[in-house]
């Protein structure tokens, strides 16, 4: 896609763009442990076994969705009843948060070495850059990433880096974990991003794993990279994702300033 003028705004999905953090994992354990212990009266009249909640579970349902509309969709994707209160999903989502808060101060995530390369690299070529997660947790875990460190061990030299830089310092704004009306795939968390980098949408490009970012950066009117990294290319595809990489390493940086989402090599 071309604009007429250049990019101007980068906003980032956090999970599964930015960091593999314990997003999956999280819902994943939360769910065996309700359903062994405290919800086995209703187990077998479920689709629930312990290794159904897979990562392609993860991506189509839950991924990029608010907590409890994350937690609703399981239970649905999986005949799980609940009562009229919503008792049981709100019960699946608490849980959930407890145990991603615990890890996530464990130290258990990774950041994506490709996509910092990449933000660095954005931000040099003078684009505002924000992150857009629906999770609460995410300036828990963008505190805890030093870019000074990582640029110093992977050789990289950037006017943005300064000493004693983290992630969430380095980032011009974040609207993750809001109150919004609205969840992906409606385009608010996006529009709200490009607000607060006083951008326009029709400048600015999205950067998502799933399929339902995605559908809400293409619904705000913005470009859109799809970053395949659980063997769902053709999710983000079907999306209608202006391109899908494997890797940010992959996407041309100097196309940008042409307002063009390209790759390398393509």
């Amino acid at each position: 896609m071309t604009h007429a003028d250049t990019f101007e705004g980068g906003i980032f999905d956090v999970d599964g763009v930015l960091v593999d953090s314990p997003h999956e994992k999280a819902w994943r354990e939360s769910l065996r442990e309700l359903m062994q212990p405290e919800w086995r009266d209703i187990r077998d009249r479920t689709g629930w076994t312990p290794e159904a909640l897979t990562s392609r579970v993860y991506q189509e349902e839950l991924s990029g969705k608010p907590r409890l509309s994350g937690a609703q969709a399981a239970l649905a994707y999986f005949d799980i009843p609940d009562d009229e209160e919503g008792t049981r999903a709100a019960e699946y989502a608490d849980r959930k948060q407890a145990m991603v808060v615990r890890l996530i101060e464990a130290g258990d995530f990774t950041p994506f070495p490709d996509a910092l390369r990449f933000i660095i690299a954005v931000k040099d070529a003078g684009i505002r850059t924000a992150t857009a997660s629906s999770s609460t947790n995410t300036k828990l875990i963008l505190r805890r990433i030093r870019l000074d460190t990582f640029a110093s061990e992977h050789h990289i030299s950037s006017p943005s880096v300064r000493p004693g830089l983290t992630l969430l310092d380095f980032i011009d704004a974040d609207v993750s974990g809001r109150d919004l009306a609205y969840g992906k795939p409606h385009p608010q968390i996006f529009l709200t991003a490009a607000h607060e980098l006083q951008v326009k949408p029709e400048n600015s490009f999205v950067v998502e794993d799933a399929a339902a970012g995605i559908e809400a950066a293409k619904a705000s009117g913005m470009s859109a990279i799809g970053v395949a990294r659980a063997d769902d290319a053709d999710l983000l595809a079907r999306a209608n994702a202006d391109i899908v990489v494997t890797t940010l390493d992959d996407v041309d940086v100097a196309a940008l300033a042409d307002g063009r989402l390209a790759t390398r090599h393509g």
